[in-house]
């Protein structure tokens, strides 16, 4: 059998953001634009660059305790690098926050200051892009953005550093959290996850939402009972189309749903038999300590996050060490991969 070749440091940097299992079990905490939103949702004016900075490093000081590793943003996010815990591996962001609403499909920008290289050098073990795609748009869209993840993708096999794409899926139509999206949905995540398999892209892992919307999944913790897309069955066969799509390694991200929700679909997803590698979870396991944060200061959030933070944290990782599958299982396991100089 033919075995998977991988260049020596993108393994060793993969191996570094997982547990001693193989599983991605990692914080993400690069949220820049939504969480300043959310911060001057509560009290205006103070969602400054040093409290966003302060808000990331205490979640990294805290929460890399358990977890395999955290990502964050060049930004804000550089203080939160350094505190986080030893042995945790270190992703960081490379993409310009949001898109521009008023410009036609939502077109990504690098931060202009930042090059893969300078990411490596300040310690990411791996540089992940966000990417918001829609299979439906016209084809001068997605051929921009699938030149733009090409050039990333070289930076990153220039430095045998690890590159992670996080591809969102939208349509110009309906609204993402609609009913008519939803139905959509199943059918995106399955396009994107195989286009982006393509070896031409240089990416070694996917940071994928779940095929699904759970708001209309009859029965689950986030069903309100009125409009239903799927049932659980469909809901089952749709998590095991999007990852045959899949030629990758991939981890699933929370989407901003409630951590009990998110538990609860990754449960799903094992049940439908699929080898996702674990997540990079973020504001399911530490947006209620934003409240605190800004009512109570950086002490009182730090004894939610040691409390409730890491409850949240340990509760994903009972999860993953029933559900998650390491992320070589893909390519066959360990014994299935020449690891090249």
């Amino acid at each position: 059998m033919t075995k998977v070749r991988i260049s020596r440091g993108k393994f060793e940097h993969i191996q570094a953001c997982a547990n001693e299992r193989g599983i991605i079990a990692a914080v993400a905490m690069d949220q820049r634009g939504s969480l300043k939103k959310s911060i001057e949702k509560l009290e205006e004016g103070r969602g400054t660059p040093e409290a966003i900075a302060a808000f990331k490093s205490k979640v990294s000081q805290v929460l890399t305790c358990y977890a395999s590793a955290i990502l964050l943003d060049p930004e804000y996010g550089l203080p939160a690098l350094r505190e986080r815990a030893e042995g945790s591996g270190a992703l960081l962001s490379y993409e310009v926050t949001g898109y521009d609403p008023q410009a036609v499909g939502r077109l990504p920008r690098l931060l202009e200051r930042w090059s893969a290289r300078r990411l490596v050098e300040v310690g990411a073990d791996v540089v992940k892009i966000l990417l918001y795609y829609n299979p439906a748009d016209e084809a001068w869209i997605n051929e921009s953005k699938q030149a733009f993840v090409e050039r990333v993708g070289d930076e990153c096999r220039a430095l045998d550093i690890p590159f992670f794409l996080e591809p969102l899926a939208y349509d110009n139509i309906h609204q993402e959290q609609s009913l008519e999206f939803a139905r959509l949905k199943p059918a995106y995540i399955q396009t994107i996850m195989q286009e982006f398999s393509r070896p031409r892209y240089g990416i070694d892992m996917l940071k994928v939402e779940v095929p699904i919307n759970c708001t209309y999944l009859a029965g689950s913790l986030a069903y309100k009972g009125d409009e239903v897309a799927y049932n659980r069955q469909e809901a089952k066969e749709h998590f095991q189309a999007a990852a045959k799509a899949a030629k990758l390694p991939f981890i699933y991200l929370s989407g901003g749903v409630d951590d009990a929700v998110f538990r609860e679909t990754l449960e799903l997803a094992a049940e439908a038999g699929v080898p996702f590698s674990g997540v990079l979870c973020g504001r399911a396991t530490w947006k209620g300590g934003i409240p605190v944060f800004v009512n109570e200061g950086e002490a009182a959030l730090e004894a939610w996050l040691q409390e409730q933070g890491v409850r949240n944290v340990q509760a994903l990782n009972a999860v993953l060490d029933r559900c998650a599958q390491p992320w070589h299982t893909i390519y066959g396991g360990l014994d299935a991969i020449e690891i090249v100089e």
